[in-house]
């Protein structure tokens, strides 16, 4: 038996010996890369002195810190609609409607459409003089001449939020709904005999149960949309006037498009530590509810 053990051992180190390989040249040694050329003033010349921590000091003392907060309130408007919307989602495809089949299919294509075609559609609808959104708002009064959504920092702002959230939706709501459909329904029945609402039965059951996974997803679309780079790019490339400049657009227009490539590896440095700060809750919310179930 320890001679079939340690062969078994061997075997999965084996296995996993591939895996380990590709991630370490894939994201580990670009990850220490980045770092290294943090402490330099790495551009386009072929040689660089260190810095030590300068571009961090410059890093700090610039607009990163206004940059963050954009950020975090990009993303907290985008995740809180995101879950919201998911749940609703859930709940009605989970429900017994006629056509909920056809209805668990139509939400998958703002999934799987690439993020490029999706997000030039957007622009499209976004466009004030032939855009759909505009001419809409026009025909039932609501504007009374054509508006630019993108042209204006706090339209671009939520318009770009928009456009996010609709990649993202169907994501939240398929989770949600596989988390529903563990829900045993002899709790539901259990309370329709008992003379409970929907409204009660939603609130007393479906939330409570629900919870760990709505808990996950929120972390996990909170890293995700952090990290989202192609719509607020194509849709606005950061602007107007930095509205949309999150700290992941930041980067890029340091990096690539001033090519001041040291500074550029600073911001992506931070920006790895605020995802990893991220990942951690998401680790540390996941021991929670595993010592939550054991102690239930």
């Amino acid at each position: 038996m320890p001679n079939l053990l340690r062969r078994d051992r061997w075997l999965a180190l084996a296995l996993m010996t591939p895996a380990t390989v590709y991630l370490a040249l894939m994201v580990l040694w670009p990850l220490v890369n980045t770092l290294i050329l943090s402490f330099s003033n790495a551009s386009l010349r072929p040689e660089y002195q260190w810095v030590g921590l300068e571009n961090y000091r410059t890093l700090l003392a610039g607009p990163f810190l206004d940059a963050l907060l954009r950020t975090l309130l990009w993303t907290l408007v985008s995740v809180a609609i995101k879950l919201l919307a998911g749940l609703c989602g859930a709940v009605l495809l989970n429900a017994a409607l006629a056509g909920r089949r056809l209805f668990r299919m139509l939400i998958i294509p703002p999934w799987v459409i690439p993020i490029a075609i999706s997000m030039f559609i957007w622009g499209w609808m976004y466009n004030g003089q032939f855009g759909a959104i505009s001419g809409l708002l026009q025909r039932v009064g609501w504007l009374s001449q054509p508006y630019e959504f993108l042209a204006f920092p706090l339209s671009a702002f939520f318009a770009t939020a928009v456009a996010d959230i609709w990649v993202g939706i169907p994501m939240v709501t398929l989770f949600l709904l596989a988390a529903l459909q563990a829900i045993p329904e002899e709790l539901y029945e259990a309370a329709w005999i008992d003379g409970a609402g929907r409204a009660y039965r939603l609130r007393r059951i479906t939330l409570p149960l629900l919870w760990p996974a709505l808990a996950s997803m929120a972390v996990l679309s909170a890293i995700f949309t952090l990290n989202a780079f192609d719509a607020i790019w194509i849709l606005t490339r950061g602007g107007p006037l930095d509205a949309t400049n999150t700290l992941i657009i930041d980067a890029y227009r340091t990096g690539i498009g001033s090519f001041r490539f040291g500074l550029g590896a600073a911001k992506s440095i931070m920006i790895a530590l605020i995802t990893g700060l991220f990942a951690l809750g998401y680790f540390l919310l996941l021991a929670g509810l595993k010592r939550g179930r054991r102690t239930a």
